[in-house]
């Protein structure tokens, strides 16, 4: 099985926050919406929001459209099924990243 470790990592670092994880949550649940609507559901700074879509934009996971003088966001769906599908590859049984089941595995 090829290891498609730089993909993996990449979504696996724009996750690696909670706010993203509630950003994505938010949007899964939606067509798309305005930048406005994600800030007033997080209680952080807009400009720390502003960060967080770059972050998720950057790994491919959304997707933003101007519309002046707003952006809309949503779920970038072909590369959230890829993600799904390296993850559940990652953690199937049959990974070649299996880790053995032993008690004791530090001795």
């Amino acid at each position: 099985m090829k290891c498609n470790c730089e993909k993996i990592a990449r979504y696996a670092k724009a996750m690696s926050h909670p706010s993203r994880i509630a950003i994505l949550q938010f949007l899964s649940r939606r067509d798309e919406c305005f930048f406005g609507e994600i800030s007033e559901m997080l209680p952080i700074a807009k400009a720390t929001v502003s960060q967080h879509l770059k972050e998720l934009k950057n790994a491919g996971l959304i997707q933003g459209t101007i519309e002046p003088p707003k952006v809309k966001y949503c779920i970038r769906k072909d590369n959230w099924q890829e993600a799904k599908k390296l993850f559940s590859e990652f953690f199937d049984e049959n990974s070649p990243f299996l880790v053995p089941d032993k008690k004791d595995c530090c001795k």
